[in-house]
């Protein structure tokens, strides 16, 4: 590494994380404006609000805000070295602007690898804590109200229930269905099933169970008893904000398990997959991007350029919303969707191209 990438470099991730510290800072403490009356309602110390939820947040809003934090950062360090003249001597000295831009590489590289490890284990590991604690203290209480429930809990085997109470784990007008191909095989109906948490099984009060050969049919009557299912209180429970508490490989088997259950939700956690992979990507690109617009020295000066750098950033924010949304209602592919904004802004980048300073 020659002493101009140092010089680059240094500047560069020093920016990024000072812009990171100051972003992120004010976007707490306005959440706490907004919050404080929650936090006096429950009459919570300030050693628990900070360790449990804003310790927590912080890494949060860090890593969503990363596309927008590098791209300011890097419009700030070379519109900087451009009113100083100091790209015009660099590139008059020999250097290809393709030579330019390793340090600006190199530094997005590591923040792609940081931000790369932290979405996949670190941030969702956090989130549990932050999340935990925003269900009990900020957000209303959870009740579940689906109605007439229907769960793949095997190859053949599906579970039916008219209503669950989440507050006491307890499933009502419960049936388990052993159905091969099209024909039903099993029915055991029970009036109710209740999670013990102790033996961590469903007790199921007394059943029917009618048994199919063909024409025939069998009845059977048991007592109440335990059994166990592939099926958990924790699939009644809140889906709030749950695939940001997910590390990668939880996402994967959680993934795996709702196609499993014919579940038809999945996009919301298939796009929460597919944006951990495009957000490395998308700090390289917009790190691209940001060099070729700042290396000009501008009429508007430093602050114009970062001005602008701003608006690019957020508008790569709304094209990542917007790309989330239609996938969660089906209307784009999730991997497609996860990988819109950072196409798009590829094909910008390799348009403002043409442009850069020789």
């Amino acid at each position: 590494m020659k002493l101009l990438d140092k010089y680059i470099l240094v500047k560069f991730l020093t920016a990024f994380f000072f812009v990171v510290v100051v972003l992120v800072s004010v976007i707490c403490v306005i959440d706490f404006t907004e919050k404080n009356d929650d936090f006096i309602q429950h009459n919570l110390s300030a050693g628990k609000i900070i360790s449990e939820y804003y310790l927590n947040l912080f890494p949060y809003y860090a890593n969503l805000l990363s596309p927008i934090t590098v791209f300011i950062a890097v419009v700030f360090v070379t519109a900087r070295l451009a009113a100083r003249t100091e790209i015009v001597a660099i590139l008059a000295s020999g250097v290809s602007f393709q030579r330019l831009l390793v340090p600006y590489w190199m530094g997005a590289l590591v923040i792609g690898i940081i931000t790369f490890g932290l979405i996949g284990w670190g941030i969702p590991i956090a989130n549990k804590t932050r999340v935990a604690f925003e269900k009990k203290y900020i957000k209303n209480p959870y009740r579940y109200d689906a109605r007439n429930i229907h769960i793949k809990i095997g190859p053949k085997a599906y579970v039916y229930m008219e209503s669950y109470d989440n507050v006491n784990n307890v499933g009502y007008r419960f049936a388990l269905e052993t159905i091969e191909g099209t024909t039903l095989k099993r029915r055991m109906t029970a009036d109710a099933i209740t999670w013990d948490s102790t033996r961590r099984a469903w007790r199921l009060t007394p059943q029917l169970v009618r048994t199919f050969n063909g024409q025939q049919e069998k009845l059977l009557t048991l007592p109440a008893r335990d059994t166990t299912l592939n099926l958990y209180p924790k699939d009644f429970a809140s889906t709030w904000r749950l695939s940001e508490t997910l590390t990668l490989p939880e996402l994967n088997a959680y993934i795996q398990q709702k196609i499993d259950r014919g579940a038809d939700d999945t996009q919301v956690y298939l796009s929460e997959k597919y944006e951990r992979f495009a957000y490395p990507y998308a700090i390289f690109v917009l790190t691209t991007i940001g060099v070729i617009l700042s290396a000009r020295k501008s009429r508007a000066g430093v602050g114009g350029q970062i001005a602008l750098g701003f608006v690019l950033a957020f508008v790569f924010l709304i094209f990542v919303i917007l790309s989330r949304n239609l996938a969660q209602v089906g209307d784009m592919q999730p991997m497609l969707a996860a990988w819109v904004p950072s196409i798009i802004f590829t094909c910008i980048g390799i348009a403002l191209y043409r442009f850069v300073p020789q």
